[in-house]
Formats: C-alpha cells, structure tokens, sequence
C-alpha cells in the first residue's frame, strides 16, 4: 500500500468508493486547517467533505449528510 490515502473515500461499505483495507489502516481527515473526525466520505481533488447533519436519518436509516466544499488534506495516522 502506498503512504498517501485515496483520492476519494467513503464509509458506507455500499459505496464504490469504501476500501476496508485503508480504514484498517486509519485515515485522519484536515478540513480547512481543522482536524475532523466525522467525515462521512471525501475528496481531495475537488475540494468536498460529507459530514453528517445532527442527528437526523434518512428512512433507510442512515445519517443525513452535508456536501461542504474547501480545502481537504488526508493522511494515515500510522505508518505502514
């Protein structure tokens, strides 16, 4: 595995984008120079974060999400 993250990553193990292997890993999320810990999914790229909104489910009962645009910086919190 390389020592920078994916581009894109989510939590939903339903997501195309979902890699069990680097959430073994631990991936630590920077928005905008603050450390985040409720990132739902990312992309460095273009520059988003999903974050959940409250409490608040959809009917299938998952988190509503927030799409928020800024600066994105990932990173493991351990080394290989």
């Amino acid at each position: 595995m390389s020592d920078t993250p994916p581009d894109r990553l989510a939590a939903d193990p339903r997501s195309p984008f979902y890699d069990e292997a680097t959430f073994e890993r631990g991936v630590g999320i920077r928005f905008n120079g603050v450390e985040r810990d409720n990132v739902e999914e990312y992309c460095v790229s273009e520059g988003w974060v999903r974050v959940p909104v409250g409490k608040s489910k959809d009917r299938r009962g998952n988190p509503m999400t927030l799409k928020v645009k800024g600066k994105v910086e990932a990173y493991f919190r351990d080394q290989a």
